[in-house]
Formats: C-alpha cells, structure tokens, sequence
C-alpha cells in the first residue's frame, strides 16, 4: 500500500537472500546485540501462521524500515503484539514509522484482533509520541521478562 511518506509498506512472505540483506543492516538498529539471522531464521519468520513481517521500501524498492506483528488466539480473543519496529537511521521522523504501524494496525484490525500491544524504552521519546498520536494508550502494568538459557549455555550438563 503506498504512503505519504513516500515508501510502500508491503508483507515480506517469502524469504530470499536479498530481503535478508536489506533488512540485516537494521537489526544493529534495533538492538545492540542482535542475534545473527540466517536464510532459514528468515524463512520461519515468514512462513509462520502467526507472523507478519511487514517491510516498507522506498520506490527504488530499498528497505526504509520493517515491523514485526504477531498475532495469536486466546480464550479472551484474537490479540495483536507489535515487535521490532526500526527504520533506517538516515530517514527517521520522514512519516515511514506511522506507516509501518497503521499498516499493522490494519492487518490486526483485519485479523479479527481486540486490541494491539507493544512496549517502548521510555528514552524512545520520538517513538512514545508516535505511539500515543497513532492511538496508543500507555497501560498501568509491569512487564516482565524471563531469559531462557540457550541451550548448551551456562548451567547445562555436560
């Protein structure tokens, strides 16, 4: 779907090595240590049922920036999590964020979903704002998060 901000937000269903390079560049954006991504980490995101990987390109078909949207069912409903939103540092505050989630936030809509959640570093101040003008509302809640050991990790028998 075109945008105003002069890229086309589309969902990456097919994994190839030229989408994996274009958005390998945007994962140190993301995250200071990102996992290493491979073809096949690729082609399981995309394959899932339950994963939208949503890539806005500009009109020479270049990455500007991705999104993930998860969707999943539970007893209450259909519900929709927003992960790893980043857009290229070169072209931040151009209008391709407010693409990438209202794009998500239609695929939910579509998807049957009650509500759309995501979390933000409050140090993102820029993506806090674009979060509450898009309609986001900031939940009193605590968020906690388990890290498994990797396999073969720390404490493993061996």
């Amino acid at each position: 779907m075109p945008d105003p901000a002069g890229c086309r937000v589309s969902e990456a269903t097919a994994a190839d090595p030229d989408l994996l390079r274009s958005i390998l560049p945007l994962l140190p954006q993301l995250s200071s240590s990102p996992p290493p991504l491979s073809l096949a980490e690729l082609e399981r995101i995309v394959s899932s049922p339950s994963t939208r990987l949503l890539v806005a390109k500009d009109d020479g078909g270049r990455v500007q920036g991705m999104l993930t949207l998860v969707l999943f069912l539970v007893p209450t409903g259909m519900r929709a999590w927003i992960e790893d939103v980043v857009v290229d540092e070169g072209i931040r505050r151009g209008g391709v964020a407010t693409a990438l989630v209202q794009s998500a936030l239609a695929v939910a809509e579509a998807a049957g979903a009650r509500t759309v959640d995501l979390t933000s570093r409050p140090s993102r101040e820029a993506a806090n704002r674009l979060y509450q003008r898009l309609g986001f509302e900031i939940r009193e809640t605590n968020v906690y998060r388990y890290r498994a050991q990797p396999a073969g990790g720390a404490g493993a028998a061996g």
